[in-house]
Order: structure tokens, then sequence, then C-alpha cells
């Protein structure tokens, strides 16, 4: 540990604010986008011929090659999946498509290629993204790292080259290479990425540091205690890869009932179309009741009874700041009958903030004297905690006096001259214990107003003035103003209290959870435990949404039932690897997205059983009488459009507003104002 103060040296690395370094496939680079992009252009190019009487030998070859392009991938995987006697909905759309061009409706098959193939792109561009996102995460382990050698001397190897046993030197703003134990130094870390704790944590002689963590000030001699395949960045890897496969295949309601349903439509036709003969019947009768049954037996209605009110309930919620990736997801959130939180830029707004200043009585200082000559020596400082300082300082309308003969000491504080005196701010039990302060009377009232800070989970820092000290100030990551109001909106929605999943010490997660009403509170947590924390309760059958925001969160995300990032501070991974993005950083919408995503569901039931009615009454009408085809046609196209505008009721904003009322939001989804910080 350096006996001295150390100058502080300048940044080499960007700092976690940057974030994870990116690595995105292009969607070119996907073959299901370069054959959906091929039937599109294809497409576009028949379209205007053939809208404008141009022969057929002009724009037939183009949509034949439509065809080709956008269907020969998902018709080689459905007839794959029929050799297993399974009846894919990828070779259903395709004989679809085919069966229009037979009767001449070549445009319309054509246009159906082109939409399936793109949705299959979307879905692949999709999924390549997540891969990108998770991969990136290793980067931020660095390339290579400074290893000691025996004889004292240093050399530069690659980090996947380290060994357990193997020594390296952290300098000054570099990342860590490995995971290991600090041998000698001193210094601050942040490891947000890992932990989620907001402010740097000081590592000294027999701490744990963690491959792919920001060093700050202060130089570091590293044991290295895991392989770079073991260490728990490539963990959190895998577990995010891991649990992003093993979470069971999820379907639409309809698609659960799609693959019986679409087998008994094809027997029952034949059935109809055969039986009548059998027994001696008209063959143009038998066909024409049989095309009439198979018509009025479609899916379509059933099919627009799901899709349009997810899609109108995705875009509402789009509107409103909430970024739901898929169909599935919209209909999982109202599933949802557990809530676990992250604590540090989910429930708190992810950056520290002044809350207490408390000048001592003997120093003849008023709060605001306090905070002038504490910013002063902290301005010219780059950590968060300094920053936080100069804000409360600026915010206030305080001067920031000049300062001079800066020093910084790594685990320890800051120090300046200001005016006459010197003037130093920083950890109380570092400064309190340096044998080179002078013993004071106010030691013991600092000493004991610091204490009474971090009990209640502030960070305290000791402000000394030519050595004694003055005053304490205290600071804490300040929750948001909604968290109240969204856990007690969660807890009428889910039936239970949320549950407090956060790497944050546990006084400073007991302070927030008991502001925001949470009563179980798990702290300490590494990625990999709040991972554990979500699959037990998924193995005690419950349902549970995970809202976060860090990398430290993405297995949890991943493993949960389904997953919210929170998307203004949100890592590339946790955006990634979560169901659900809130754009607008409004913790009050999480509620409202799971009410109406349940208003949703509602609303599909009815459609179900209107789209029911309908194919009842008339395949009934066709079997026992003699339905007309128009007729039937006339009925089975009502009922599709009935159910189709049904659901497009969800756009209208009355929707999300009663969502918002049910979720605990204000009128418009603002969040309810909760308690305020002193």
């Amino acid at each position: 540990m350096p006996a001295g103060v150390l100058p502080r040296p300048s940044r080499t690395t960007p700092s976690p604010a940057d974030g994870i370094p990116r690595r995105r496939t292009r969607a070119l680079a996907l073959t299901e986008a370069r054959w959906a992009g091929a039937a599109l252009t294809l497409f576009l190019l028949a379209l205007p011929l053939d809208l404008t009487g141009a022969p057929g030998w002009a724009w037939g070859p183009l949509y034949a090659l439509v065809y080709a392009a956008g269907g020969w991938e998902p018709a080689l995987s459905g007839l794959r999946e029929l050799r297993e006697k399974v009846l894919d909905v990828d070779l259903l759309m395709i004989v679809a498509a085919l069966g229009a061009a037979s009767i001449g409706q070549v445009r319309d098959g054509a246009l159906l290629i082109v939409i399936f193939a793109a949705s299959g792109a979307l879905e692949a561009l999709a999924t390549a993204r997540t891969q990108d996102a998770v991969r990136g995460l290793l980067d931020l382990a660095p390339a290579t790292a400074s290893r000691i050698a025996a004889d004292g001397g240093e050399e530069s190897v690659a980090t996947g080259d380290l060994v357990v046993g193997d020594v390296i030197r952290i300098r000054p703003g570099e990342r860590v290479g490995a995971d290991g134990r600090v041998l000698d130094g001193a210094s601050e870390v942040d490891q947000a990425t890992i932990t989620g704790e907001p402010l740097p944590t000081v590592k000294e002689p027999g701490d744990t540091v963690f491959a792919g963590t920001l060093n700050g000030t202060g130089t570091l001699r590293v044991a290295v205690e895991r392989d770079a395949s073991a260490s728990v960045i490539a963990r959190i890897v895998a577990m995010t890869e891991e649990a992003s496969r093993t979470k069971a295949p999820t379907q639409l309601f309809i698609e659960k009932v799609e693959q019986r349903y679409s087998l008994g439509m094809v027997a029952a036709t034949l059935a109809v179309f055969l039986v009548p003969l059998l027994l001696g019947g008209d063959m143009t009768d038998s066909l024409l009741r049989a095309m009439t049954f198979m018509i009025v037996a479609s899916p379509c209605a059933v099919v627009l009874a799901t899709m349009p009110p997810l899609l109108s309930a995705m875009a509402n919620a789009g509107r409103h700041g909430v970024l739901v990736k898929s169909a599935v997801v919209m209909e999982r959130l109202g599933q949802a009958d557990a809530v676990a939180l992250d604590k540090t830029g989910t429930l708190t707004e992810g950056t520290p903030q002044v809350t207490r200043v408390l000048p001592l009585a003997g120093s003849g200082l008023t709060a605001d004297a306090l905070l002038t000559l504490a910013a002063a020596a902290e301005h010219p400082s780059e950590h968060p905690l300094a920053r936080a300082v100069v804000n409360a300082a600026q915010e206030s309308g305080l001067p920031l006096l000049p300062a001079t003969e800066f020093t910084s000491a790594p685990g320890t504080g800051v120090a300046a001259t200001v005016g006459d005196h010197r003037i130093a701010a920083g950890s109380p039990a570092r400064l309190l214990r340096d044998p080179a302060a002078p013993e004071a009377p106010e030691t013991a009232e600092a000493a004991a107003a610091a204490a009474g800070l971090e009990e209640t989970g502030c960070t305290a820092v000791l402000v000394l003035r030519d050595g004694v000290p003055v005053g304490v100030l205290g600071l804490t990551d300040r929750i948001r103003r909604d968290a109240a109001a969204t856990v007690a909106a969660l807890a009428r929605l889910t039936g239970g209290s949320p549950v407090l999943l956060t790497g944050d010490h546990p006084r400073a997660a007991a302070r927030l959870a008991a502001e925001a009403g949470i009563t179980d509170v798990r702290a300490g947590l590494l990625p990999q435990d709040k991972a554990a924390a979500v699959r037990e309760q998924e193995q005690a059958g419950r349902r549970v949404l995970v809202v976060g925001d860090g990398v430290n969160d993405a297995p949890a995300l991943a493993a949960a039932h389904i997953g919210i990032a929170m998307g203004r501070a949100g890592s590339d991974l946790a955006l990634e690897t979560a169901d659900a993005v809130i754009i607008r950083d409004e913790l009050a919408t999480v509620p409202a997205v799971v009410a109406l995503s349940r208003a949703t569901r509602r609303l599909v039931v009815q459609n179900l059983a209107i789209a029911g009615l309908f194919i009842s009454v008339l395949a009934v009408w066709d079997l026992a009488g003699h339905l007309p085809l128009p007729l039937g046609v006339l009925g089975h196209e009502g009922s599709t459009v009935l159910v189709g505008l049904n659901g497009l009721r969800l756009l209208r904003a009355s929707a999300w507003r009663r969502a918002a009322g049910q979720g605990g939001a204000g009128p418009s989804g603002s969040a309810l104002p909760a308690t305020a910080i002193d």
C-alpha cells in the first residue's frame, strides 16, 4: 500500500460508461436476409408489370423466381419436418402460396412468400444480434496483460495464455486481465459490470478482482486464480447462452392447437368430399360442399383472433416507451406471477448523489460552507463520488473555489489547497487512522457521524481542514421517484411482493428496499447467484418477471420467464437478452405493460369465442343442410373482419390509460410520485 499520496494519472482506457465493445452482424451477412431481399426485389419488379397489363411472359418468370427465392428454404425445412410426421407451419404457408398460384392468384401467393421470407429474416437477425451481444461481453477483458516474471521483469502476454499462479501488474486506468487476488498495492476498482455496485470498490492485498473490471488510480499486483475460460466474465457468457438455449420454446395460445386443428381440418375436408361419393353422391356437389367446408372451417379468423390484439398492444406499448420484442413476449408478460428487481440503475437512478451535509459542531461552518470546501477539493477528481459532490454544490448555486496542489490517494481520497487551508476529502476510516493526521477532539464526533450515515446505507465522505475534521457528507444512489409506486403496483398484479436481487452491500440494499416497500432482499449476489435465485423460483412453479439493466443482470434476464431491461442506462447485453426494453427509463411502465398484456389476453379470448361461433354455425349448416358457397365466403370473411377490428381496439390511447391505471401509473403512463429522500 503506498505511504503517500500519488498524483492523479490520466485515464488510459475508456470508462465503463462507454459500454461494452459492440459486435454487430450485418443483415446481409445472413442467408435468410439475402434470400428475403432477393424475393422482395423480384416482387417489386414484377408488380408494376402485372398491374399495368403487360403480357404474362414479362412478369410470370419474375413471380416464379419470387416463389423460388423466398420459398425454397422454408419448403425444405417443412418437408424435413413432415418426414418426422410433423405438419410444419412453414410447409403450410408454402402450400397456401402454391395453391393460390394454381387457381390464378399468382400475385397474392408471391406477396405471401415475400412477407413470410421477411419475417424469417428478421427473426434470424434478432437471434444473431443477441449472440453478438453475448460474445461482445468477452471484449471487456483486455487482449493482453503485463505478466511479472520470476526475475522481476515484465512481459506482455495474451490474457488467454495466463494460467493459475501467474502474477500480473495492473496499472492505473487499465482493465483487469484475469480473475485473481491482490498481492500488493491499493486502488479503487469499478466492478459495476460484474456486481452492479454503483461506486468503485477499494482493493487491497487479499481482495479479489475480476477480469474485465476497470482499475482506478492505483497500481495492483495480482495473482491469477482462474484460467480465462473459467473467469466470471466467461461464466456470465456461458450462463446467458445456456439459459437462452434451454428456455422452453414458447408458443402463442393458438399455436398450441394449430397442429391438431390443421390436421383435423384436412381430414374433415377429405371426408366431406369422399363420403358422399362412396354413398353414390354427385362428384360436383361433393366437391362444392367440400370446398365450402374448407373455406368456412379455415382458421383465418382464429389466427386473426390472436395476432391483431397482440400486435396492437405491442404498438401501443411502443408509443409509450416500451419496446416489446415479439407477440410471444406480449402474451407472456401477463402470465408473470412473481417479480425480481435489480437495484442499481433499475430501482435507483444509478449515480451517487449527496443527500446529507453534516458540519461538525465546533467547525464554525454552515452546510453550504462545508459543501463549498468539499466541492473545491473534489473538482479536479474524476471519481464518481467527487462528481456527485461537485454537482451538489452547483445545483445549490454555490461557487467553485479555485484549488491548487491537488493530489489523490487510491482508496483514501483527495487533497487540495483551497484559499489558505489544506482541504482533504475521502474515506473516514482511512483519513481518521492516518498517522500523519493530528489527534483532535473532533475525531470522535466525526467517526460517530460517519458511522451513523453508513448504518443507514449511505457512503460517508469525511472533510478535513488542515488535518482537523470539519464535517461529513452522506451520499446514496438515489431511489427513483416511481419506485415505491411501481413495487406496490407489481405486488397487486402478481399477488406477491417483488424480491430485490443486487450485488450491492446488504446495508445499502436494505435501506433502499425499505423505501421501495420490498421485504425480500438478497444482497451481495454475483451474476450466477441472481440467475440461480430466478431458477429457484421457476422450479417452484412461479413465472418470474426480472427487471434489470446491467451485464450482471443478463443471466437472470435470460433464465426468467420474461425479462425487461431499462433502456437508457442498460448495457448492450442486457438490452439484447431482455424480452422487452423500457426505452424512456420510466419504471412505472413495467406494471402498465403487464396490465396491458392481461387486457390483451382477455380480448384474445373474446375473439376466439367469436371465431369459434362463426365456424361452428357455418360448418354445421354446410354439413346438415346446403350452405351456398357465396354465403359461406361472406360469413367466413365477415368473422375474420370482425375479430380483426376488435383486436385493433388495443391501439387506442384509452387502452394504455386503463392499463396504466391498473398498473399504478398516472393517466398518461407517468409515474406516481414517491417519497423523496432526505
